[in-house]
Parts: C-alpha cells; sequence; structure tokens
C-alpha cells in the first residue's frame, strides 16, 4: 500500500500502521480513511496529502 504525506506539516500516513490515536486500523488504505479525515499533527483534510 502506498504511503501519503501531509503537504503541511510533513506528517507520513502509513496504511501498516493506520492511525490508532484516531481510530485508523492497521491495514486501512488512505482511500478508505473517511472524508472527513484530518492530519493528526495539523489537522488539514486529506485534501493535502499526496502519494509518496
Amino acid at each position: 500500500m502506498d504511503k501519503y504525506v501531509c503537504k503541511v506539516c510533513g506528517y507520513v500516513y502509513d496504511p501498516e500502521q493506520g492511525s490508532p490515536q484516531q481510530g485508523i486500523e492497521p491495514g486501512t488504505a488512505f482511500e478508505d480513511l473517511p472524508d472527513d479525515w484530518t492530519c493528526p499533527l495539523c489537522a488539514v483534510p486529506k485534501e493535502q496529502f499526496e502519494k509518496q
């Protein structure tokens, strides 16, 4: 699965790790994140991420 990086703060969403602090289970593809998901570090929306 592809990793995605936040263009604002550099946070990397790794699908293999998920985002447990936000209730996102490991193995969740970026495309499968909820539409209202935001960066856990700077709170920008998914649209501010790009494939790494």
